[in-house]
């Protein structure tokens, strides 16, 4: 699995001309699930992105959570995070996961944040959304299972 993170001040995600997801201050969360992604990935990335210090404490220091400040997600699919750029101009994205295969990870990986008492809001897998973001910061990381 590729994630990567944006802290935020908020966040949207819409479809069709719809709002499907809105968070205030926390972190929007884009998952890639490549072929050979399991469940494990998602757990274990889901922690992490819960108990992740990317916000300051009084003292302007990376110490706290999102399960700190009471923080919220915004969960977005990304099949484009395994794109293959090495040949030509077009990118291939043989590495990432069949929609059938990728859409369980994907929604355990939601679960496990939500069990982690983190507030998630989520796109539309698989659709072509509109994600509005405030990047906060700007913070932004990119972590790999």
């Amino acid at each position: 699995m590729r994630i990567v993170i944006q802290r935020v001040g908020k966040a949207s995600v819409s479809t069709d001309g719809k709002t499907i997801g809105t968070i205030g201050k926390g972190i929007v969360i884009l998952v890639g699930i490549a072929k050979d992604d399991t469940e494990k990935n998602a757990v274990l990335l889901a922690r992490k992105c819960a108990k992740l210090r990317l916000f300051e404490d009084e003292n302007e220091k990376l110490n706290l959570s999102l399960k700190d400040i009471n923080g919220e997600a915004l969960v977005i699919s990304q099949f484009t995070l395994y794109a293959d750029t090495k040949k030509g101009r077009r990118p291939s994205f043989t590495e990432a996961a069949q929609y059938r295969e990728a859409k369980p990870i994907y929604e355990n990986f939601i679960n496990v944040l939500r069990n982690e008492s983190i507030h998630t809001e989520t796109g539309n897998f698989g659709a072509k959304m509109l994600v509005t973001i405030q990047n906060d910061g700007p913070v932004t990381l990119i972590l790999e299972e």
